[in-house]
């Protein structure tokens, strides 16, 4: 999300120098859990403050290697996912202290020599969607979002949007913005399959829904270094895909705004702020600080095999 005008919390923090920079990705030792070690950021910018002090560590998902074949349908019904762990419920982006979200949000990962995986079960009552032209600013419906920082260096990294209806929008960022990063929005996920699976009717007040699902398939393709315009350095490690036990920065947001029903739909609320959702809390409204993001280790398919031999 771009959320520009939220960003005035902000102090000098103290941040070392990153030192997770390898050519096959972000390998983070499991001892290192501290939070002072998650905090670290490339930059020595000034930060975002905390509104809460963080009460604990980022999360963490071990996403299983699928030698399975994945239709992407919306539906999750290959065996695949099966071997795919759901995440730890969506809580408010500023952390638990927070109101726990209102409906429930969950993720799950899969991945193999092509394409990272990513499922999302987003329970909701009311189903709407407005926008229908790719690269809207799709945060202005509900919507579903994946950040993606390969090397875990806290910069160049992708962010994708998605609406309901299907609607896409993505983007690239050379760095966070509050380290003076211009969002390029002419980065295109090339490559990338997404479905939509809709529990209830869209746009109808009248009834009350269940849910959607996304399912999406990201080519490791898409995360090519960007060349930058400006001559900048680029620092982001080659596309491919990761190796067993590389872990990369990745975070997931929903945005849900306060809906009043309208004449068989529905419209926002006015002068109500949408409320943020995340797999794992930023602890402030600001889904650009790559440091808080959560840590997805890519692990080998042994549990699939198991479920395919029964």
């Amino acid at each position: 999300m771009i959320h520009a005008c939220r960003l005035w919390r902000s102090a000098l923090l103290g941040a070392a120098s990153a030192t997770c920079l390898i050519a096959v990705g972000c390998q983070e030792p499991a001892a290192v859990v501290s939070l002072e070690r998650t905090a670290v950021d490339a930059y020595r910018r000034p930060e975002t403050l905390p509104v809460f002090a963080p009460t604990l560590s980022p999360r963490r998902y071990s996403a299983p290697f699928s030698d399975i074949s994945i239709q992407i349908n919306g539906l999750m019904d290959e065996p695949a996912w099966s071997a795919a762990p759901w995440s730890d419920d969506f809580s408010d982006i500023e952390g638990p202290t927070r109101a726990t979200p209102s409906q429930r949000t969950r993720v799950k990962m899969l991945w193999d020599a092509k394409y990272l995986y990513i499922a999302a079960d987003l329970a909701e009552s009311d189903l709407w969607a407005t926008l229908k032209k790719r690269d809207e600013i799709v945060f202005q419906d509900n919507d579903f979002e994946v950040f993606v920082d390969p090397d875990g260096d806290t910069r160049e990294y992708y962010e994708i949007e998605v609406n309901a209806l299907g609607t896409i929008f993505d983007l690239y960022l050379p760095q966070p913005y509050r380290a003076g990063g211009k969002a390029n929005h002419n980065w295109t996920a090339e490559g990338m399959r997404v479905a939509i699976h809709l529990d209830g009717t869209l746009n109808d007040s009248r009834d009350t829904d269940k849910g959607w699902q996304v399912e999406m398939a990201i080519p490791w393709t898409a995360f090519a270094p960007v060349v930058q315009p400006n001559g900048d350095p680029t620092f982001q490690r080659a596309s491919r895909p990761p190796i067993i036990g590389d872990s990369w920065r990745i975070n997931f947001s929903r945005v849900q705004w306060m809906l009043e029903k309208r004449e068989g739909s529905y419209a926002k609320v006015a002068g109500t702020p949408e409320d943020n959702w995340t797999w794992t809390p930023q602890w402030t409204i600001d889904m650009h600080i790559p440091q808080w993001w959560g840590f997805v280790t890519f692990v080998g398919p042994t549990v699939q095999k198991q479920e395919k031999s029964k």
